[in-house]
Order: C-alpha cells, then structure tokens, then sequence
C-alpha cells in the first residue's frame, strides 16, 4: 500500500466515524457567529438611551435588590455590565440550579428582559456546539475528540489532494460546475476544503484550548518561547487563620468601584457575588464591551473586600494574551465584522465537508454497474 493510499484510508474511517460530530459542531458554530449582532437586532432591551443629563450607574447592590424583588426565588450568581449604551445583566439561578439573565436599565433599575436560558436559542445553540447536549463531561470528551480528529483529517487531506504535477494544479483549484453531479460533489469537498483548510484550522485550534487544558498550555509555552510567569497563572488566596472586618457596603459594590478606579477605561465588567468566605472572587473588567482580550483580572477577599491580587493586561506575557484572544479568535470577531464573516464561511464549509466526503464514498461503493457488452454475431 502507497503512503497516500494509507492516507486516504485514515481520512476514510476518521471522517466517516467523527463526521456527525463535526457537521453539528461546524454549523452551531456558524449560527453562533452572529449571536450579538442578531440578539441586538431582536432584542431591544440589550441596549438603552443615555440620559441627557449626566446620571450616574446604579451600583450592582441595587440592581441585585431590584432583581430579588422581581423575581422571588432566585438567587443572584454575577453580573455583566454592559458600559453606558447597553442595559446591565443580572444572572441568577433558583433551587434547581437553572440560570436566568434578567436585563435593567442601569440609570433607572427598570427591567427591560428576563430570560430563561434553558429556554434561549442561543444558549441552546451554543450547548449544543460545546456538549451536543450531553452532560458536560461526556459531551465536552466527544466534541473534543472529534474535534481533534477533524484537525487530522484536514492534514490528510490536503496531503491527498495535492497534485503530483505542476500542470494538474490549475485544474485542481478549481470546481467543474458543468460536470456530473458526482464530478461536482468530489470537487466540492476537495477544493472547498483546501480553500477553507487554514480558517478551519484556526477554528479547530482555538475551540480546542477551550476544551482541553493541555492544549492551552502548550500554545502558552509556544507563545512564550518556553519561559515561565507563574505570577499570572497563580491564583490568589485566602488566608482562613486571619480575622479580617467585613466590608461597610454590599461586597459587589466593593469590588465595583475598586476595579473601576484600577480600570477606568473598562467598558464592561464581570462581577460574581462571594460564594464562599474560603474562596477569592475572581472579577474581569474588559476594555471593550463584547471582546474578550483586552482584559484586567482582580481577587477579592470574599470577606472584606479587599484587593488580594490583580494581573493587569498591560502586563501579561505573551502567552497570557494568547489565551485571552482566544475566544475572539474562535468567533472571528477579533478581526471586526470581515473576521466574523470569514469565521461564518469557514464553519459553514466545515460543515459541509463531512457531508460530501460521504457522498464521495457513497458514491463510489454504489457505482451503476456497466452493462456487459453483447458478443458480436458471426455471420455463417
């Protein structure tokens, strides 16, 4: 058996094993893309009018009470708050663990939306492309593996797609619209495939660190040309031998104005509530409402308040904003609206690759059979 017959096998079984996955993951993937931009276009509560006259932000103590007393019951988790233009989201959860985002209008606490997110399209759409679904260790082991799979598939095939001559290339970008439909398919997943290969691999990659610490780690030790901050990966903590006062205001409004007197220019914050007075709250200020990367991170004493650590972008390593940029990588947003629509081609033609590689194979094990040509009549 050649290499490249031995390749063609391994793409064969990988894709044919992984390819549901994979069509599944891509397309939710490429729905996904434009969350933000169809939830803002859908729903009109995500954003809101800034006074004329100066007003300042409620403080997050407040949008909690006005929550609590709207929705008896549940219990606050964390808030996202969303700059000056954009309501403020409180998210909660109630005794069966289920999590609900209810949206306020951050200079009057007036509720503008609740929602149920079992019940959200987008939530479930993104379930689906992180866990199909599946409780979250089954599901995230399924999609992960897949993933990883699809990554090998895409080397393999670039590596049987590419053509042996130089005067075979020309022919090889290109799709053969006029030819039979099996001629259409077959040029459909290679040429489409090798055209959309990087941007898949990218994909492929960044949803990979999000599913797998050691590959995360890895680009962190890339990144950073091997060298070690273990000052940036190390979590704060708490000291349970030491008294310390409890804090004079609601702790969320502790944490509140600390991180934006270290932040100012922070657009939009993550803010949990203390879940344990043995646990630091981790809290993030981001430069620039729904972007990940250009992020400050604080731990809080649970108990007084008090400032116990904060890693400031201005400082991390390489490595670190690496792992920040991921996500908007991985949508594509990174690159503003033009990555966004590379991302959205990418995982739709992603999708689409599983689909007709099995047409080709379907197609070649099912081949009509030639009629057999009749025997020539001798004349006597």
């Amino acid at each position: 058996m050649t290499f490249k017959k031995a390749v063609g096998k391994i793409h064969l079984w990988l894709g044919l094993s992984t390819g549901l996955v994979v069509f599944i993951v891509s397309l939710t993937g490429a729905i996904f893309t434009f969350q933000d931009e169809i939830r803002d276009a859908t729903q009109s509560w995500r954003k809101v009018e800034v006074p004329t006259q100066p007003t300042p932000l409620l403080l997050p103590s407040q949008l909690q009470a006005v929550t609590e007393r709207n929705h008896p019951g549940l219990k606050t988790a964390f808030f996202m708050l969303m700059g000056p233009e954009r309501s403020a989201v409180v998210y909660s959860t109630n005794a069966k663990g289920e999590y609900f985002a209810t949206a306020l209008n951050p200079y009057t606490g007036q509720e503008l939306g609740f929602l149920n997110l079992r019940e959200d399209f987008f939530s479930i759409v993104q379930a689906l492309h992180m866990y199909l679904l599946l409780p979250e260790d089954i599901g995230g082991n399924v999609v992960g593996v897949s993933v990883l799979v699809f990554v090998v598939m895409l080397i393999t095939g670039i590596i049987m797609w590419w053509p042996k001559r130089k005067t075979d290339r020309k022919r090889s970008f290109t799709i053969k619209w006029g030819a039979r439909w099996r001629r259409v398919n077959y040029d459909l997943h290679n040429v489409l495939g090798f055209y959309a290969a990087s941007i898949a691999l990218l994909l492929a990659l960044t949803g990979l660190m999000m599913s797998y610490e050691w590959v995360m780690k890895s680009v962190y030790f890339v990144a950073n040309a091997g060298h070690s901050y273990p000052a940036e990966k190390t979590p704060a903590t708490v000291d349970t031998l030491q008294v310390v006062p409890a804090a004079r205001e609601p702790l969320v409004d502790v944490f509140y104005r600390q991180m934006m007197h270290n932040s100012p220019a922070a657009k939009m914050l993550y803010i949990p509530v203390a879940a344990s007075p043995k646990q630091p709250v981790y809290s993030i200020a981001y430069r620039k409402t729904l972007y990940y990367f250009h992020r400050d991170e604080y731990y809080f004493h649970p108990v007084s308040g008090a400032l116990l650590k904060s890693i400031m972008h201005a400082g991390k390593s390489n490595g670190q904003k690496m792992a920040d940029v991921n996500y908007d990588l991985h949508t594509g947003q990174a690159f503003g609206l033009g990555g966004k629509i590379v991302a959205f081609l990418g995982s739709l033609i992603s999708a689409s690759l599983p689909v007709t590689g099995f047409m080709v194979w379907w197609g070649k094990r099912n081949k009509p059979k030639k009629k057999p040509r009749e025997a020539a009549v001798t004349a006597v």
